[in-house]
């Protein structure tokens, strides 16, 4: 960690403390990317301020999925010629990224918001489950499409035992992807394949 005395401007320390306070990002990186910022345009400088004061004030979360979104309905929910029966269950917004890359999926989605996971005291009423339980009235496959690892497939068992019916079908990614991966990491081939080949979820 740097001194705050190695800044000669306060206005610098804040920004380094701001950028440094990202995920992934240390010290150094935050003082590189604070010093090209005051290489840059004054306009440019508030153009990228102006867009970070906008995710706070002007983003908001769909109302069916909990996708991103500029509005009340995210795109992918409002396109009429995506499956409308058909909701892939991911964990998080980077999950669906991911999965929309791939251009092998054309249904819906469901965004839990997290995975079960007790020690980092994440409960299932802490997700958007009741959410996914009434949407899944209307639909006629849920894809569980969670990390490999033991809270991914612990949070799979917990949605499928309340999700079970005669009526829906339930299905996981094609195992492409390994134990323990994540969906973020996964390359755009091996990931649209598993959509593809999915198969059905057994507990």
């Amino acid at each position: 960690m740097y001194k705050a005395e190695k800044y000669p401007s306060k206005v610098l320390q804040d920004a380094v403390d701001a950028i440094s306070s990202l995920p992934g990002v240390g010290s150094r990186s935050a003082l590189r990317l604070a010093l090209h910022l005051l290489k840059q345009d004054e306009n440019q400088i508030h153009k990228i301020s102006g867009a970070i004061d906008r995710l706070a004030t002007d983003v908001h979360y769909c109302k069916c999925c909990q996708m991103v979104c500029d509005g009340d309905i995210c795109p992918i929910c409002a396109d009429s010629k995506r499956r409308q029966d058909i909701i892939c269950v991911v964990e998080s917004v980077r999950d669906v990224l991911s999965i929309e890359a791939t251009g092998e999926y054309n249904g819906l989605y469901h965004v839990l918001g997290g995975i079960i996971s007790p020690i980092n005291g994440v409960a299932p009423s802490d997700l958007n489950i009741p959410q996914l339980l009434e949407r899944a009235k209307e639909a006629s496959e849920i894809i569980l499409a969670l990390s490999g690892d033991v809270e991914g497939e612990t949070t799979a068992f917990y949605l499928y035992r309340l999700l079970k019916s005669e009526k829906l079908k339930i299905s996981t990614l094609a195992r492409g992807l390994g134990f323990g991966d994540d969906l973020e990491y996964a390359d755009s081939l091996t990931l649209g394949r598993s959509i593809a080949a999915r198969t059905e979820f057994k507990p």
